[in-house]
């Protein structure tokens, strides 16, 4: 009687962990930072540390230049760079690398700073569409299973848009049946909504309306704005959507400040600015939503970060904190508990990794991830980087491709593990995409593809 419960209990284990295994949370990662645009992730089942030699490299292969990050639906990967005179839009399996289609089109834009010329938005996709956003802002609406063109826009014309100082870098976003975009247009095309299906325009505004008259904050002899014709409006941060006090709200970051938008008709409920006073500075993180309160930050000149509650009703805001506890380039923090996880500075000599309270704007802890770089070797910090939450740790990509794993903890950072990814190099500047258990990194000439899974 024995040996067969003995047996039968050796089963149930057996059905209970592979039934564990089965029930593991995995989903798609369809737009720039993730399923619900902040870069955190229901996956679990990930791996804990990296065994000598890094992670299981599932693929990697050599891709044009650009700054975006891929985007993964179902099967498909799909991803915009650039080739030559070119940006190309290429769907690929997502667990080989190989291809499944490839649209393309001719781009002249030049990066006036040195940069690379490819696109800089990542591809938003559906269950049967993939849009995408060019670096000379061209707009386009695809059928994801083919990759045949159903419509497209080319807003800079459309809209009047000043030339911008990096290209075009703020990703779309899609909200009852609209695609939310930061175009830049002048006088009061700031953000434009078009119809996702056919491309239409369905309502713009941000712009002249918005700034006239907007206390400067934080410029010298307590000006306001006097709005010029010429002024750029686009940033590099994309819109962010959120329900506060029970009514749905579009969040835009743009050069100026932010900008909070019914995203149903583009109804204006209120405005903050929030720009440095050097000409070439720019807004690049996403705004952090987190139930009424709103946070925002930039690294250029001495900006910092704030923090907005919105009233009732959420035409006004209180500030509930501003300094410079945070001040962060180009990645959006990751918020967990209350507390929000950043890299700080505005350059890689200045760099650091920090945890800082939401509600407060105290800094709780920092590493120093300070390097130089034009050094030869492969860096040893990870200089400015970009963040991914999921199950429980923060998954850390260096501008180096310096890849990590930390607790996310608000008492101390804990390494759990770091593994220089050799076919990455500076700059690696694109978020890290997760899905079913795979981690895509991509440098401007790369793409790479690792097994997190925790086997």
């Amino acid at each position: 009687m024995r040996e067969p419960i003995k047996l039968n209990a050796r089963l149930l284990t057996i059905a209970v962990l592979t039934l564990s295994a089965v029930v593991a949370w995995t989903e798609d990662w369809p737009r720039f930072l993730g399923p619900r645009g902040d870069a955190t992730s229901r996956e679990t089942g990930l791996v804990g540390s990296f065994p000598e030699g890094g992670p299981r490299r599932v693929f990697s292969i050599g891709i044009g230049t650009g700054y975006a990050a891929p985007s993964v639906a179902g099967r498909l990967l799909v991803l915009h760079h650039r080739v030559g005179n070119e940006e190309i839009i290429d769907a690929m399996d997502r667990d080989s690398g190989k291809p499944v289609w490839t649209h393309r089109y001719p781009s002249h834009y030049r990066d006036p700073f040195g940069y690379n010329n490819g696109p800089r938005c990542t591809p938003l996709l559906t269950t049967n569409r993939c849009y995408t956003l060019g670096a000379e802002g061209r707009l386009l609406c695809l059928d994801l299973e083919t990759g045949k063109e159903i419509w497209r826009r080319d807003t800079q014309r459309d809209f009047n848009v000043p030339e911008a100082f990096f290209g075009v870098g703020s990703t779309p976003l899609l909200e009852g049946g609209l695609l939310i975009t930061m175009v830049g247009g002048q006088p009061d095309a700031g953000v434009v909504a078009f119809d996702a299906e056919s491309g239409k325009t369905v309502w713009k505004n941000v712009g002249a309306k918005t700034w006239e008259g907007e206390p400067m904050i934080g410029w010298r002899g307590e000006r306001t704005v006097t709005w010029e014709g010429h002024w750029k409006q686009a940033s590099y941060a994309s819109p962010v959507v959120a329900t506060v006090n029970g009514r749905r709200m579009v969040f835009c970051l743009m050069r100026q400040g932010l900008v909070a938008l019914n995203p149903a008709n583009g109804e204006e409920f209120f405005s903050r600015w929030f720009r440095a006073t050097v000409n070439e500075s720019v807004n690049a993180a996403n705004p952090v939503v987190v139930g009424d309160r709103v946070h925002c930050s930039a690294a250029y000149y001495g900006v910092g970060g704030f923090l907005l509650q919105v009233k009732p009703g959420n035409r006004s805001f209180d500030t509930v904190w501003a300094n410079k506890s945070l001040e962060v380039h180009w990645m959006t923090p990751v918020e967990k508990d209350g507390f929000l996880y950043a890299f700080s500075g505005r350059n890689e000599p200045d760099a650091f990794f920090r945890c800082v309270e939401f509600g407060t704007g105290k800094v709780r802890w920092e590493r120093d991830e300070r390097w130089a770089k034009h050094s030869t070797k492969q860096p040893k910090v990870y200089g400015r980087g970009s963040i991914v939450l999921a199950d429980g740790k923060l998954i850390v990509l260096g501008e180096g491709g310096l890849l990590g794993l930390f607790s996310a903890s608000p008492e101390k950072p804990v390494e759990l593990a770091r593994w220089q990814v050799p076919e990455l190099h500076y700059p690696c500047w694109a978020a890290p995409v997760l899905s079913e258990r795979r981690l895509y990194l991509r440098s401007e000439d790369r793409l790479v593809c690792l097994d997190l899974s925790a086997r």
